[in-house]
């Protein structure tokens, strides 16, 4: 066991570092993306906008493909390789934005930045492997603060980098991902041992052959259901938040920026801060039922507030909802054996962004749809509600499937 904990240290501190520096790289180049597609496209901003909506869906399609495929070569092939190949992958990605002469070329970053964003997978399945069930919970919490500071960091840095042009920023970004690669070269541990990988199978390795085998884990595909659910219904905030603050209290995008960075600072905190005693004390299906109890409150509490207060306020209300993720995702590790957890996390790569992105193109219709001249009634608020409706679904469709005997058991 004294040899394992330096192993198991060191992998936790590099995922943690390589989460928190991917989010930085690619929140710094958030508020420039904009000015840059613009700049190379030769387009106004309302063309620009929809060249980055489509810039988004190819990064999202690229890895619903390829999580998978790289999650299941990480079971074969261990953890070390096949991260180090997806930093050194979202670092080309950048500097491909940085030189590109042409929109085609920002399109192949983006497919590149999606194939490459495996490094997510790769993280959580390495550190499932170096920690027990009954500790993950708290080391997805981990993550999930790391994802959330880097979030506040990233667009903060970037602003203040796109002063000295669009493309700057995508140069930095490349440089922290190319110190991450070599900081990970000679630090990363492999995680996986020899005797615990399996072989590679292409009918395993894509989608749908996922979805498969899901199945084969008795409550994993329920579980996987409502992941896929609640990421569908809560992709309400990345897809309206800046439009719904500017229709509904006139925020500027100076305004739009912190209150994301607030509440990015709310999830870090009970991410990172939280998680772990909320499970001791609740349990993981407790916690995750408490999460899912604040995102109904939430989201209908945007939708009824008045001013800047109340959304401050729901900032500490909605926290709690930032457990729903890490509980389910180590619920469903400690059913899937130690050879599977890269397909495990391969797949919910996959059913994530492809709910993420199907629920963005659903929340920005219902918004379009009420803030237009031909509504029943205009209003801002109506997709928080329809949000809220979702969520509580959600919980019901939980609380179902973790009440199954099966569940409780694993």
């Amino acid at each position: 066991m004294s040899a394992s904990r330096p192993v198991s240290r060191h992998a936790v501190v590099f995922v943690l570092v390589t989460v928190f520096l991917d989010m930085v790289g690619f929140g710094i180049i958030i508020p420039v993306l904009p000015e840059l597609i613009g700049q190379v496209g030769h387009v106004d901003l309302a063309q620009a906008a929809a060249i980055g909506g489509a810039m988004y869906a190819a990064f999202s399609l690229a890895q619903f493909a390829f999580g998978p495929f790289v999650g299941n070569l990480s079971d074969r092939f261990g953890r070390r390789p096949l991260l180090l190949i997806a930093i050194g992958g979202l670092g080309l990605d950048f500097l491909f934005h940085a030189l590109a002469p042409s929109i085609f070329w920002l399109f192949v970053g983006r497919v590149i930045a999606g194939v490459c964003g495996s490094s997510w997978i790769i993280a959580n399945a390495a550190i499932a492997d170096v920690t027990p069930p009954e500790g993950r919970a708290r080391a997805f919490g981990l993550m999930g603060a790391a994802f959330g500071v880097g979030f506040v960091l990233g667009p903060a840095i970037g602003g203040l980098l796109g002063e000295f042009g669009p493309r700057v920023p995508f140069y930095v970004a490349a440089a922290i991902s190319g110190l991450n690669l070599i900081y990970g070269w000679f630090v990363l541990p492999e995680t996986l041992p020899v005797e615990k990988r399996r072989p590679f199978r292409l009918a395993r390795a894509n989608p749908f052959g996922t979805f498969r085998v899901f199945r084969s884990y008795g409550q994993v595909l329920p579980l996987v259901g409502v992941l896929a659910l609640f990421f569908f219904a809560s992709s309400i905030y990345p897809a309206i938040w800046a439009f719904w603050g500017m229709a509904k209290f006139g925020w500027s995008p100076a305004m739009v920026g912190l209150s994301l960075a607030a509440f990015g600072i709310v999830t870090a905190l009970f991410q990172g801060g939280l998680t772990g005693p909320a499970v001791r004390a609740f349990g993981e299906g407790r916690t995750a039922m408490i999460g899912l109890v604040s995102a109904v409150i939430a989201a209908t509490g945007y939708g009824l507030a008045g001013g800047l207060t109340a959304v401050v306020i729901l900032f500490f209300i909605h926290g709690p909802e930032g457990f729903v993720h890490p509980m389910l995702t180590a619920m469903m590790s400690r059913i899937v054996p130690d050879d599977a957890q890269g397909e495990l996390q391969g797949g919910l790569s996959s059913v994530t962004n492809l709910a993420m992105l199907a629920g963005t193109i659903f929340y920005t219709q219902v918004f379009g749809l009420f803030m237009s001249d031909g509504a029943p009634f205009r209003s801002p608020d109506v997709a928080f509600f329809v949000a809220s409706a979702m969520l509580a679904a959600v919980l019901a469709l939980f609380v179902m499937t973790w009440r199954h005997p099966k569940a409780e058991a694993a």
